[in-house]
């Protein structure tokens, strides 16, 4: 199978800081890949440099088999760009913007026009095709800026975390849209925190930390790694998880994570639940919930990179965004 995506030894520094160091990836055609890591890990600036927004410190990217570099004119024929945030005129009707974004493409009127309409429907967004697009729900305008991406049918299409802000309903409508662009043969790098969502849509995962690649496989692969079952258990007065979580840790043997009324830590022997169940009665603790499940994304995520995500921005953000 050719690969869609092929990227050796990428680099991208910020003054001293390495943002992107040394990543390599391949993305076969027609596949997704689900490009995953906590903020700052160099996922953004991955893909701002595969889709000719930014220029490689070091390293090769090809791209439909161009170079991102030296023919990064004819990398951008052949792609679309969804990112984290809305990018249609607010003033604009629906229609109008993906209009425009034809002409732009160098698309006659007429066909410009068909075009969207078409969009409009796939979109299910002809009802709402003659209001401004700052009328729309989130849904609607990340529905809309997909749209957008597509006007001129790329083979290739980057999403950049695009089921940010999104409620659950409206984050499954997208992710049935991205499913059907990949039966059509499209290639998607996906972007994203919601490890639901790389679960539900990637033929493969890679994890990004401080730059550099810390593991790749499929999500089965990648949970087998961690192994194990994790006892997960939520209280039902959440200022007692604290305390819930250090009793939990005294049986077990190994800190868990504690979130909001959440408690989670990965165990070995099942037969531990009711002890844990027991103490945290005598010790007047109401549990909610209890019971033990196998390794998911997360579990593979805090894993590997010790953390849930912090919010950090990646260096040079602010620069690129100007």
């Amino acid at each position: 199978m050719d690969n869609a995506i092929e990227v050796e030894g990428l680099v991208r520094a910020f003054g001293a800081t390495r943002a992107v160091d040394g990543v390599d990836l391949r993305v076969p055609s027609g596949q997704v890949l689900g490009l995953l890591g906590p903020n700052g890990a160099g996922k953004t600036t991955v893909v701002r440099m595969l889709a000719t927004l930014l220029a490689p410190t070091a390293g090769m990217a090809r791209v439909g088999g161009l170079d991102v570099v030296r023919e990064a004119a004819r990398v951008r024929e052949i792609i679309g760009l969804t990112g984290q945030y809305a990018s249609v005129d607010e003033k604009l009707t629906g229609r109008e913007n993906l209009i425009l974004i034809g002409r732009l493409l160098g698309l006659k009127r007429r066909y410009a026009r068909a075009r969207a309409d078409a969009l409009l429907r796939d979109f299910d967004l002809r009802e709402a095709a003659q209001r401004p697009a700052q009328t729309y729900s989130g849904g609607m305008r990340r529905r809309l800026d997909l749209a957008a991406s597509l006007v001129g049918r790329p083979r290739i299409l980057f999403l950049d975390e695009p089921s940010t802000g999104l409620d659950p309903r409206a984050r499954r409508d997208l992710w049935e849209r991205v499913r059907q662009l990949q039966a059509g043969g499209t290639t998607v790098l996906l972007t994203t925190q919601y490890l639901e969502e790389a679960d539900a849509l990637a033929d493969a995962i890679v994890v990004l930390d401080q730059g550099h690649v810390i593991a790749e496989g499929t999500a089965a692969e990648l949970k087998a790694r961690v192994g194990g079952r994790t006892l997960f258990l939520v209280v039902a007065r959440t200022e007692q998880a604290v305390a819930a979580g250090n009793r939990v840790a005294g049986i077990v043997g190994t800190q868990p994570q504690v979130d909001g009324d959440s408690i989670s830590v990965p165990v070995s022997d099942p037969s531990l639940l009711p002890a844990v169940l027991r103490d945290l009665d005598s010790a007047g603790i109401e549990v909610a919930e209890l019971g033990l499940r196998g390794a998911s994304l997360d579990d593979v995520f805090l894993s590997l990179t010790g953390r849930s995500g912090a919010s950090r921005a990646e260096p040079g953000e602010e620069e690129d965004a100007a």
